[in-house]
């Protein structure tokens, strides 16, 4: 993965054989939409934060994308999934708890959810926002292509 001048990886320009199509080993891995201009962002500001280096990305747009045998493209384009560093995959509020428990500035997010009562509303939560990702990625990508 490149980084700029910012020390910001740019998700959107990934270049082949980059840690990007990569399983992580250090640490959880993200499987993550690159056509999804929210995402995108999203997983940019992981990957930026301290910690962010001690996260694997694996864009699940990519024909390419490593996946594992255990999860589908299908699959992995409908949910926001993550391997833990031990091989298990979790997904939709588990797997943000996962990636915001390994970044020191998110911690605190990670300690609230992990509260009796927390993580299954975080789960509803989650769920009523899938259906309505691909709109708001739409106007998303439609806002950034004027700018």
């Amino acid at each position: 993965m490149q980084r700029n001048d910012n020390d910001v990886i740019a998700i959107r320009s990934i270049p082949e054989n980059s840690i990007a199509d990569k399983a992580f080993e250090k640490g959880p891995t993200i499987y993550f939409d690159g056509s999804c201009p929210l995402c995108s962002i999203e997983i940019d500001h992981y990957a930026s934060r301290v910690g962010g280096d001690k996260l694997g990305f694996v864009d699940v747009s990519r024909n390419d994308a490593r996946l594992g045998a255990d999860l589908t493209s299908d699959t992995a384009m409908r949910r926001f999934h993550v391997r833990r560093s031990d091989g298990s995959l979790v997904s939709g509020a588990r797997a943000f708890v996962e990636v915001w428990d390994t970044l020191p500035g998110w911690q605190w997010a990670a300690r609230v959810a992990k509260i009796r009562g927390v993580l299954p509303v975080l789960e509803i939560g989650y769920r009523a926002f899938l259906p309505i990702r691909p709109f708001i990625s739409k106007a998303m990508g439609r806002l950034s292509a004027r700018l």
